[in-house]
């Protein structure tokens, strides 16, 4: 049967849409007379070439019904490479299966119309039996095939179609060596890929730009930028490709410098690459090189703002600790129009976390549901952990169970959850639950639980799974799970232990473990092990300021008083500054912060009247001042008067004022809370008959009836 009687069958008119209503459309736009098959072939090619799809199935039609499509395999040939060209491909494959003698001009289109939507197999498939058909493959086959290998990681065929362009003599030409490397640039081998670059004979813009971006992808940003100077003494100018990548680089390592200069050449060269994305990128190099200053100024100059831009700023304010403004950027979006996605509302929540902002979390919560994205793992995991690091664990593992398709990161956030408010046993049996329910642990989630164990002193349940780990789950033990089993035997007393494990453990020792033993001996007031283990901290990390605080803390709770001038006067010399004590609290979805000492509160008045009435009544039931958290050589009424200064404290009276009886207050501290107000909040939750929930920077207390869920134990 011809091809023509083929496709004027009713099942093949429906599937082309060749009704003769699209040829007459296409004669009332100037064709009158049957085109010659010469004419069709130039039009069909410019239809190709711009992606006409509406044209070209009026000429499809045109041609079928002139009859000019009979027997013709060259008209045959073009049109399943249009099909193909716009994506079409049950189409062009109907066409293709129809045509017997087929080009490599065909073959090439069909490989590289499945490998250019996302039918990568099929491409493959094609390719295999365009070679067992003897047909030959040329410099236009193998970009698309080594395209769907890169793809679909398929390393060994990869590989073996490499083999196959050398064999055919191809690995010189440009495009295919363009895509060889963006193949292994995919496959996260950019030894590989560096090689074939450097073999290039001739390199264009796309060979460069690829192997820069690959580097930068992969998180190897100074190798990108012996590449760019490569690229500029070789005379190459950049386009706006190269500057997303510099930029995504300059932001890795946070080389701000390199980043302006960057900035400086797009403005520069404005009418040539800048734009939206490029100001996009701008926006975010300067916040992951925490220079909000500038993201800012950049970001306020955009006229038309889109949700990438407003999301860079979110995530950087929330990146750079700076969670009210962060909160307050998102209020604006949403009350300019933006339309806060998914990426937004992770950011959000990672604000709302910081600064235990529940109220303002439940909000976003309540937008997540009504927009769909509670759909998303990412976003429900970051429900989970918001809930979590709020204090509201109940609402956390709500969320949890609610969850359609968990993930390990969704366990792993659960657990930390358990393990921040001190429920280890809690975190231990589900860790378990999870292991039952055959999802294999990885470092991170192991490292939760171990944490989790430490922060509720299970000793013999944390030394079990650390010697589980290579046996059950074949995780070797890391730097951060060595550091979790040095904190599990600090705290619970075991120094020798913990410094035995140091000396003996399989890695090097980096300055975070050395921290934590340095914290146990804070809590267990031992100066000879704290000194040797401070001293090794400093060698490691010398701008670790929290250590020498730690030390000098150490030597001020046994009076060492001169001690203590030594290393503040080290800490004054290298030009450290302590972080000051500060608080946060939420009241109707606004957060109010509080520092040591506070006056510049609207309300400092009543919170001073309400700080003096709760000291007296505290008195009156039995309380008695802790001076030992005062690292301080002077006079007790001092000390006593500095802990009420304490940032909790002035939180505590604020909330109590502006609350009513009965509701639960919630607190975050950004250090750790001393042993003083810790007492101290634990009789104001006896007195006033409230629940109140403090997170420190360790992990949660909640305070109830006179007693803290962490047993003292912190």
């Amino acid at each position: 049967m011809s091809l023509s009687g083929k496709f004027l069958r009713p099942q093949n008119r429906a599937l082309f849409n060749t009704s003769p209503c699209a040829t007459i459309r296409f004669r009332q736009h100037g064709c009158t007379h049957p085109l010659t098959s010469l004419q069709c072939g130039a039009t069909l090619q410019s239809l190709t070439n711009t992606k006409s799809f509406k044209q070209g199935q009026q000429l499809h039609a045109h041609i079928i019904v002139s009859g000019t499509l009979e027997d013709n395999t060259y008209l045959s040939t073009k049109i399943a490479a249009f099909y193909a060209s716009c994506g079409r491909m049950t189409q062009a494959q109907v066409l293709f299966d129809g045509i017997v003698l087929k080009s490599s001009f065909l073959w090439n289109f069909m490989i590289r119309g499945y490998a250019c939507n996302g039918l990568g197999m099929r491409s493959l498939a094609l390719y295999r039996e365009m070679l067992s058909f003897g047909q030959k493959t040329d410099n236009f086959t193998y970009p698309f095939v080594l395209k769907a290998c890169g793809e679909l990681l398929l390393v060994e065929i990869g590989r073996r179609v490499h083999c196959e362009v050398v064999v055919s003599g191809f690995e010189s030409d440009i495009y295919v060596g363009n895509s060889l490397i963006a193949m292994y640039v995919n496959f996260d081998d950019l030894a590989l890929a560096r090689i074939v670059f450097d073999r290039m004979l001739d390199r264009d813009l796309v060979s460069w730009n690829t192997m820069i971006s690959g580097y930068t992808k992969h998180g190897k940003a100074r190798e990108a930028f012996v590449v760019f100077d490569l690229m500029r003494k070789a005379g190459f100018n950049v386009d706006g490709r190269t500057l997303l990548s510099l930029l995504s680089a300059c932001g890795c390592i946070q080389a701000r410098n390199q980043g302006r200069e960057i900035h400086g050449y797009a403005v520069r060269n404005s009418y040539r690459i800048y734009n939206k994305f490029l100001n996009n990128s701008l926006i975010q190099m300067y916040s992951d090189c925490n220079s909000m200053v500038d993201a800012r100024r950049l970001f306020e100059g955009v006229q038309l703002k889109d949700t990438v831009s407003w999301n860079s700023m979110i995530a950087g304010y929330a990146r750079n600790e700076d969670a009210v403004e962060s909160l307050r950027l998102f209020c604006r979006m949403v009350m300019e129009g933006g339309r806060p996605d998914e990426v937004t509302v992770v950011a959000v929540l990672g604000a709302c976390d910081q600064i235990t902002a529940l109220q303002f979390g439940m909000v976003v919560h309540s937008h997540i549901v009504k927009k769909g994205f509670n759909e998303n793992n990412i976003v429900g995991t970051s429900l989970i952990d918001v809930y979590s690091k709020c204090g509201s664990l109940a609402c956390s593992r709500n969320v949890f169970d609610e969850m359609p398709n968990k993930n390990l990161v969704s366990w792993s956030a659960m657990v930390s959850g358990y393990g921040i408010h001190g429920k280890g046993r809690e975190a231990v049996s589900l860790f378990h639950e999870m292991v039952a329910s055959d999802i294999t642990p990885d470092e991170g989630v192991v490292t939760s639980v171990l944490s989790a164990c430490s922060h509720a002193g299970l000793v013999i349940e944390g030394k079990e799974i650390f010697d589980r780990m290579a046996k059950d789950y074949n995780i070797k033990p890391g730097l951060a799970h060595y550091s979790c089993l040095v904190d599990l035997l600090g705290r619970a007393g075991q120094l020798d232990e913990a410094y035995k494990l140091i000396k003996t453990m399989e890695v090097n020792p980096t300055s975070d473990i050395w921290a934590a033993l340095l914290s146990a001996c804070r809590l267990h007031h031992n100066v000879e092990l704290a000194e040797i283990s401070s001293q090794k901290v400093f060698d490691m990390n010398p701008k670790a300021v929290g250590s020498y605080i730690c030390l000098s803390n150490i030597y001020a709770a046994e009076k060492r008083w001169d001690d203590v001038e030594r290393v503040r006067v080290m800490v004054r010399r290298k030009g450290f500054k302590k972080p000051p004590g500060c608080s946060f609290t939420e009241l109707d979805n606004a957060i109010h912060r509080f520092l040591v000492g506070d006056r510049t509160h609207e309300q400092t008045y009543y919170i001073y009247t309400k700080l003096d009435d709760l000291k007296q009544r505290l008195k009156e039931a039995g309380y008695k001042p802790d001076t030992s958290s005062v690292y301080y050589d002077v006079e007790e009424e001092i000390k006593e008067k500095l802990l009420w200064d304490h940032s909790e404290r002035l939180a505590i009276a604020f909330a109590l004022i502006n609350t009513s009886p009965g509701t639960t207050i919630r607190i975050t501290k950004n250090l750790r809370v001393c042993g003083d107000c810790h007492n101290v909040t634990k009789f104001i939750s006896k007195l006033t008959r409230r629940d109140i929930i403090m997170r420190d920077i360790h992990r949660f207390h909640h305070f109830s009836d006179g007693s803290c869920s962490c047993g003292d134990y912190w």
